[in-house]
């Protein structure tokens, strides 16, 4: 494989990130429990948050395909992600009755705009 096509590792490590937590995201929206943070039992929470894990899960893995339009793809649904983190506070149903719930939240959506600005740092990186 010539240096053109090959992926950087750090690249690799933030899909993989991206993945992994939107695999545990999708498991805490119907455990309702992860690290001593709880999220709300509502029906309508568990399916906002699963599906916002979804598409952690489904941006992670359209980063590495290396195409441009998979990262478009990806940032969108970072951004669907991190609007639909905000919603569910906004709305209440995101629980915000401790320091952890506070944390947490920030901290994940946090985390979710870096790995925007990352992926869009890295656009160069990314095929037609």
């Amino acid at each position: 494989m010539d240096s053109n096509n090959k992926r950087p590792l750090t690249l690799t490590i933030v899909a993989l990130l991206m993945i992994l937590f939107g695999i545990i995201e999708v498991i805490t929206s119907f455990t309702h429990s992860f690290l001593g943070i709880t999220t709300s039992q509502a029906v309508l929470f568990t399916y906002s948050a699963a599906t916002i894990g979804i598409f952690y899960v489904i941006a992670g893995l359209l980063v590495l395909t290396k195409k441009k339009w998979a990262a478009a793809l990806a940032i969108f649904l970072l951004a669907a992600d991190i609007i639909g983190r905000i919603t569910l506070v906004q709305i209440g149903l995101y629980p915000l009755n401790s320091l952890e719930q506070y944390i947490g939240i920030i901290a994940g959506t946090i985390i979710a705009i870096i790995f925007a600005i990352y992926i869009g740092s890295k656009w160069n990186l990314f095929k037609n």
